[in-house]
């Protein structure tokens, strides 16, 4: 179909120093995770970039994208910068904001049982609203971050018509594209995430198939398996708990 991409690929960022210091709280029981920085400067693990460095290789067996974006996030920047280092893709790489990973406002840095011991009440409006549209105090819903991710897809659509976008982003990116791109019902997106590990440094893919698009990879590892490269399923720092 004309005017669209014709593929739109997401590699999720490697493992990162968030990641395993949310698994270290919520494993120990604590109500906060233990990050000094702001979450755009959280960096990878020693892991996660050699994960970003297998991405690497994989790109470089791959058909070349022609336009390769990463959120402004340090963990995704670095992710496609060191990954397209290794790859000898010659190209240059976008940094978007839209594509960032969502906003927790006053949830950011609690665990579930921390955001449950000091607002409980807003965890009865989130089973009232619903995930999809529920938004805590100062941060984004999902529908907040569907909504941006949209209007950068409608940009590269007519930036790029029949082209191929590669996406540097996070676990929620993900979802937001299964959303948008195959048009998976609500119900159906947050059961599907509740039940989907979306593995650092794995690839998703979509192939346009007539106005909409079908999934031609599903957060693939087979690369990090290949190189060496330890995978990892790391929620985002407060991805279950809003």
């Amino acid at each position: 179909m004309e005017g669209q991409l014709q593929w739109i690929g997401l590699v999720r960022h490697g493992e990162s120093a968030g990641n395993v210091a949310r698994e270290q709280a919520e494993s120990g029981g604590l109500d906060e995770i233990d990050i000094h920085e702001r979450d755009a400067d959280v960096a990878l693990t020693e892991l996660g970039e050699d994960q970003a460095r297998a991405v690497g290789r994989w790109l470089a067996g791959a058909p070349r994208p022609d336009i390769v974006i990463a959120s402004t996030y340090r963990r995704a920047s670095d992710t496609a910068r060191l990954a397209l280092d290794e790859s000898g893709v010659e190209r240059e790489l976008v940094l978007d904001e839209r594509i960032r990973d969502r906003e927790l406002g006053q949830l950011d840095l609690l665990t579930s049982r921390g955001a449950a011991s000091k607002y409980p009440d807003e965890q009865a409006r989130k089973r009232r609203l619903g995930k999809f549209y529920y938004r805590p105090p100062g941060g984004e819903s999902w529908a907040d971050v569907v909504l941006r991710v949209r209007f950068l897809l409608d940009e590269l659509h007519r930036r790029h018509p029949g082209g191929r976008a590669l996406l540097f982003a996070h676990e929620m990116t993900v979802f937001a594209l299964r959303y948008i791109l195959e048009g998976v019902p609500e119900r159906d997106l947050l059961d599907h995430a509740a039940e989907t590990p979306v593995p650092n440094a794995s690839v998703t893919a979509w192939e346009a198939d007539g106005p909409r698009y079908r999934l031609a990879l599903a957060q693939h590892i087979d690369h990090l398996h290949r190189e060496g490269a330890e995978p990892t399923v790391d929620d985002e720092p407060g991805s279950r708990i809003a």
